[in-house]
């Protein structure tokens, strides 16, 4: 598995800090690995360090709750300062406990939790002051690349487009194979991780709302528009089921949602939002007879790699047209539109025209899947192709 130093390094100034290390995310992430890696460069400057993976039955079923797992630490680690890692540590009930009473004697905490019981929300509670958080997301391209490369294979921007970065996918050579895993995948973060994790009722009804939202990935929604969808198909559910709904997928890693921001408040838009899927192959599993949605998962991509290189991202309205992103990153701010194509002489006009009377004092971008360049004085053509190699909008390298 590649090295993700894009992650590991702004965990390693904690190393030796008394917090505990949360690396958190949607499941098959990497996380795991991440935590492996993290622990086998530890592991070079000292053999005090302890781990434990509790999706291991032989683990879970000797360390039942959080006070054998205290003495087992206790028992088990060495003078010093000791670096603890709990894989999985969901699994062990009343963690929280184990952790904060663990992390007053001298024991560096790293942790790992995919399922939604190690959520943003829960942790934020059980461990407040006493944490830190870095969340780990799906392989953006650049990864995927050099994976690939690991692994003796190849992967287009196409095959990224439709099947997304979960990283075991690209073990598959099949797409019959790379389904099954990611229906699999998909079935245990909505069952699993979801109805039984809530105890919701109506599986049916989350389940149709689930595929809808995943299937709108890069659109503005809001509760009214889901609840007239639902209502549509002959379902009940109010609005404040559906902000509920949206809250367990966002706590889970699933979806993220972006407000809009308007150039005549100042603010953020509260009513409306736009939906990301974590990973576009959520989308893709959902569509029929090979009918991928690439035009939305494209948009969808360019957030996620926009996210993974550091910006802080609105979507724009600019006095009723709207500007996919407005993207934020050391005091510098870029308004970034994204299209598959310009050729079509229609969306050439609309794309470009949404900057309009925007000043020339941030940088215009269009980015899209073409091979001509449609840079014009004031508005920056990016070709698919190499935006998604760059590491930062200020450079092409």
């Amino acid at each position: 598995m590649i090295y993700r130093e894009h992650y590991i390094n702004p965990v390693r100034e904690f190393y030796d800090s008394d917090l505990i290390k949360i690396i958190t995310g949607i499941r098959r992430s990497g996380k795991s690995v991440i935590l492996d890696q993290i622990r086998n460069e530890i592991q070079q400057k000292t053999d005090n360090v302890i781990y434990l993976n509790f999706e291991d039955k032989r683990v879970l079923s000797n360390i039942s709750n959080s006070d054998i797992l205290i003495d087992y630490i206790e028992t088990n680690r060495k003078e010093g300062k000791c670096y603890v890692f709990l894989d999985e540590i969901q699994m062990l009930d009343n963690w929280q406990e184990a952790c904060k009473t663990l992390r007053l004697y001298n024991n560096s905490i790293f942790i790992t939790g995919s399922n939604s019981k190690l959520l943003s929300k829960e942790f934020t509670k059980e461990l407040s002051g006493r944490y830190v958080a870095f969340r780990i997301r799906p392989f953006v391209y650049k990864e995927v690349l050099e994976y690939t490369r690991e692994l003796g294979k190849e992967c287009s921007i196409t095959d990224y487009l439709v099947w997304g970065g979960f990283p075991k996918r690209f073990e598959f050579d099949t797409e019959d194979a790379k389904l099954r895993y990611l229906n699999d995948l998909d079935d245990t973060i909505v069952i699993n991780d979801l109805i039984n994790r809530y105890k919701i009722k109506k599986e049916n009804l989350f389940k149709s709302f689930v595929n809808y939202i995943l299937r709108s990935n890069s659109r503005i929604v809001s509760a009214k528009s889901i609840h007239d969808y639902i209502k549509g198909k002959n379902e009940s559910c109010s609005i404040n089921t559906i902000i509920k709904y949206l809250g367990y997928l966002e706590e889970a890693y699933i979806i993220e949602n972006v407000k809009r921001y308007s150039t005549k408040t100042k603010s953020e838009l509260a009513y409306y939002s736009k939906i990301y899927d974590a990973d576009v192959a959520l989308n893709s599993i959902r569509c029929m007879d090979n009918r991928y949605d690439l035009t939305h998962n494209l948009e969808n991509i360019v957030y996620n790699e926009l996210i993974y290189m550091g910006y802080n991202i609105n979507v724009f309205n600019n006095n009723g047209r709207e500007i996919d992103f407005l993207a934020k990153k050391n005091n510098k701010q870029y308004y970034i539109q994204v299209a598959y194509s310009l050729a079509d002489e229609k969306t050439y006009n609309r794309e470009f025209s949404a900057f309009a009377n925007i000043d020339n004092l941030s940088q215009k971008i269009i980015i899209t899947n073409d091979d001509i360049d449609y840079s014009t004085s004031v508005i920056k053509h990016i070709k698919l192709k190499d935006f998604l190699l760059m590491k930062s909008l200020e450079t092409d390298k």
